[in-house]
């Protein structure tokens, strides 16, 4: 039969008490009771009853993290970063995924009928401000954001700077003597905060050079992948005057991109550099290895763990903003072979 608290307490030789508040991570217990306990337990192979904790606690110890798309790397990567520190802080995470369906993202955000369920939510959502409106704030269900949206007093977030990031991307791009600068990310829905902020970012960097942005050089993508990154390099290549670089609003976009501009016939970053957003892995790595603005995936995952956490404690802290630091790296698909080897 499976290991009971009160086993754990006769081979340690101390109260079902003691064990329960080991067990719970209640502060003032000893570190000499702690090492005792903790010993017990392992050799005896002790589970924790979730149903007995929830019952004594009214806490499940479960945090739900909310994503688009899980096989995105940038999510899979936060993914994976989030459950390293909630594991730290004692909390097991369950990921689900709302394949930008809006209607699933206003449920989960109301909590869905899981409330019960979770101590706790990460949300990062492709929600618009008009859905967010529809959603109150609520002790019930702490919630923090991650990554989209403008701040509003309501609602914990962890952001990013997407403005700067793409000002960044764009102006090394100029600095490098690009003089004919493409853009791909932006949305067929404006409304969307990400795509928005970075179409922002980089007109401002243009006009901050002496240059407007040119309509035609400015293509949609209807989500972040490959597939659309190489669509739409493709059509501006396509075009009488082509660009000389191309910024996307995700490494995934600009993989994409980078692979149309060879099928072309052309190279990269000779005839067109090419620079995205996320710094993911698979961009260490490709050939030519693709510049990036990286963000903080570390830096996104800790601060919005432990603010949740403390939010759990204290359902009535006031909502802060925290924005994750971001880093230029330049790679070889715009800068060749003087490319910093990061």
């Amino acid at each position: 039969m499976p290991a009971t608290l009160r086993d754990v307490a006769d081979r340690a030789q101390v109260s079902v008490r003691t064990v329960s508040n080991v067990v719970s991570g209640y502060e003032h217990v000893s570190e000499k009771m702690r090492t005792r306990v903790m010993r017990a337990i392992d050799e005896l192979g002790y589970v924790p009853n979730p149903v007995a904790r929830t019952l004594r606690t009214g806490k499940t110890g479960l945090l739900s993290l909310v994503v688009p798309e899980i096989d995105v790397p940038f999510f899979s990567e936060l993914a994976r970063a989030v459950i390293d520190e909630a594991d730290a802080l004692g909390f097991q995470v369950m990921i689900d995924q709302t394949g930008h369906d809006h209607e699933r993202e206003r449920q989960l955000l109301r909590g869905g009928g899981r409330r019960n369920l979770f101590d706790g939510m990460l949300f990062a959502p492709l929600a618009t401000r008009e859905e967010l409106d529809d959603v109150e704030a609520s002790e019930e269900l702490p919630i923090i954001l991650l990554g989209e949206h403008v701040f509003d007093g309501r609602f914990d977030h962890v952001a990013i700077d997407n403005v700067q990031a793409a000002h960044d991307a764009t102006t090394h791009l100029l600095e490098s003597g690009r003089t004919r600068i493409a853009a791909i990310g932006a949305q067929p829905k404006e409304e969307y905060a990400t795509p928005l902020q970075r179409t922002k970012g980089f007109q401002l960097a243009l006009e901050e050079h002496g240059r407007q942005p040119v309509e035609a050089l400015q293509m949609t993508a209807p989500h972040y992948g490959r597939a659309d990154g190489y669509a739409a390099a493709a059509a501006l290549i396509a075009q009488g005057r082509r660009p000389d670089a191309i910024f996307c609003y995700s490494d995934l976009l600009a993989m994409g991109a980078v692979r149309a501009v060879f099928d072309a016939g052309l190279r990269v970053p000779e005839d067109i550099a090419v620079i995205g957003i996320d710094d993911i892995e698979e961009g260490r790595y490709s050939r030519p290895s693709l510049s990036t603005v990286s963000l903080d995936i570390p830096f996104i995952a800790r601060t919005a763990v432990k603010r949740l956490a403390g939010r759990i404690d204290d359902p009535t802290l006031d909502a802060q903003e925290f924005i994750a630091p971001h880093q230029l790296i330049p790679r070889e698909s715009t800068a060749g072979e003087e490319a910093v080897s990061r």
